[in-house]
């Protein structure tokens, strides 16, 4: 009987794809970096055929790895890096423009103008949303108005919409599926989130025709199932949540209260509010977390577009380091003397201060800042950032004082940084065991549909704790140091 999930994590730099056996523990793993695309300032791309190629490749270095057939694998979970927007052909099934990624700005005129005209309102009732250009609706617009024939092409119903895990279902199953699931539908700024459907107004609002979208399903459900000749034979497609989901999801955070924050390119925090839908007063987003057996979990979201990217920049922006997993080596070698602030908003500020325009800035500079304490302020910068986050939440939550974080991604490895967060948060901060807990939840979320993977009770207790960074900073010196932060957040804004 088949009792292995191939979990697909296409994210933002890379595609991954790891196999998960029948006791969720992943057996074989493989990826792909592929190319970004930056046409013009504030401006992020891909190639839709890098996304698709390397998702295949990894799909099946995975399996080559296991020595596994597609007869072996019960089913595919997909997670994907959200908002990203592509738009192809139903005929011939090429996109009309590369995907517009999700860190992309060159909206931010366009969301100036209808928050100007008074139109944010209307978004965040229905999608729980802020006009911003991080979302995909503006994203869609600017391609039917500036590819030639696209709006036309769209008007006749030629075009199809689509987040990463919709594109790539439409590839996998030989352009015959088009669907996508609550999670990565309430990322569009076109779902109404307590309608569970495409929003008319908003699609009026935004000139984009609802026979481009995709059919808005569950978390877990049938998707359809691989063309046979990818991997030798049909895979049922039987889970799909947007990477932040997948990550909460994987993280087990199923309880109203708890909270994971990832760290990947961004840095992503979830808190889970349950069945209701809380309204932020401090710019935090309104979400599904997830969406199973007809029952919606909503969650207050805050998005930090620059974290892991910052310590790109450092290996790939500045040199001063070879490879990411240097840098807390490093910062650890700055003079604790000089505060040394780094506000990256290289593609703008996310929550809780939704500023497309702002840019990055460095501050506190001396004749004596070097590799360490850019370093330190880079790593610090994704710390000091989720405290934010933290704050707005306990403002909208009311739960101050009670929080424990659960954290993944890539930069969960450096203690250094991990233990900065415990000491800038003043919270405990828990890493797990298994670290890839978005491939996890999409790979939980597959195997629960099938049949193969347990209740959400029986998974949550399977959760392990590897390690739990506690606050040792004084008090003094974490006000002094987030202070500063505040300060250099402010100059940055002005």
């Amino acid at each position: 009987m088949a009792s292995y999930i191939l979990a697909i994590d296409q994210g933002t730099t890379s595609s991954r794809a790891i196999l998960f056996d029948e006791n969720i523990s992943p057996v074989a793993s493989d990826q792909q970096e592929f190319e970004q695309h930056f046409p013009n300032s504030g401006w992020v791309e891909h190639d839709p055929d890098d996304i698709w190629k390397t998702t295949l490749q990894t799909c099946r270095g995975a399996l080559q790895k296991a020595d596994a057939a597609a007869s072996d694998v019960a089913a595919i979970g997909i997670t994907n890096q959200r908002e990203t927007t592509l738009v192809w052909d139903r005929q011939s099934g090429k996109p009309v423009h590369r995907a517009i990624v999700w860190q992309d700005r060159r909206t931010a005129d366009t969301c100036s103008n209808l928050k100007h005209a008074g139109h944010e309102a209307l978004v965040t009732e229905k999608t729980g949303l802020l006009l911003d250009p991080y979302f995909s609706a503006t994203k869609i617009a600017w391609i039917l108005d500036n590819v030639a024939g696209a709006r036309d092409a769209a008007e006749q119903g030629r075009l199809a919409f689509g987040t990463v895990d919709t594109y790539l279902l439409w590839r996998l199953t030989g352009n015959r599926v088009h669907a996508t699931d609550a999670t990565n539908a309430s990322r569009t700024m076109l779902y109404d989130i307590h309608a569970h459907d495409w929003c008319d107004e908003l699609l009026d609002l935004f000139r984009i025709p609802r026979s481009m979208l995709p059919d808005v399903k569950d978390c877990a459900a049938d998707f359809g199932e691989t063309e046979a000749d990818l991997f030798g034979a049909p895979i049922r497609i039987a889970g799909i949540a947007g990477d932040q989901q997948a990550a909460t999801v994987g993280q087990a955070c199923f309880k109203p209260g708890m909270m994971k924050s990832t760290y990947g390119t961004g840095c992503f925090a979830l808190l889970n509010t349950g069945e209701n839908a809380v309204q932020s007063t401090n710019r935090l987003l309104t979400t599904i977390a997830y969406q199973l057996g007809g029952k919606t979990t909503y969650a207050l979201e805050g998005s930090i577009f620059i974290a892991g990217a910052a310590v790109q920049w450092l290996r790939d922006g500045l040199g001063i380091i070879g490879q990411a997993s240097e840098s807390g080596a490093l910062a650890e070698q700055a003079d604790a003397n000089q505060d040394v602030y780094l506000v990256p908003a290289f593609v703008g500020l996310g929550a809780p201060y939704w500023d497309a325009e702002c840019r990055g800035a460095m501050y506190g500079l001396t004749r004596g800042s070097g590799p360490e304490e850019f370093a330190r302020a880079a790593l610090e910068s994704v710390c000091y950032q989720t405290r934010d986050l933290l704050e707005a939440m306990q403002g909208d939550w009311g739960a101050a004082g009670d929080t424990v974080l659960r954290v993944d991604g890539g930069m969960v490895n450096s203690d250094w940084t991990m233990q900065c967060l415990a000491d800038i948060l003043d919270a405990p901060v828990d890493r797990p065991e298994v670290l890839e807990t978005t491939a996890l939840g999409a790979a939980y979320l597959a195997g629960f549909q099938v049949g193969v993977y347990p209740d959400m009770e029986t998974f949550a207790r399977t959760w392990a704790l590897q390690h739990r960074f506690t606050p040792e900073m004084g008090e003094n010196e974490r006000v002094r140091k987030y202070d500063g932060w505040k300060n250099a957040v402010r100059r940055t804004l002005s």
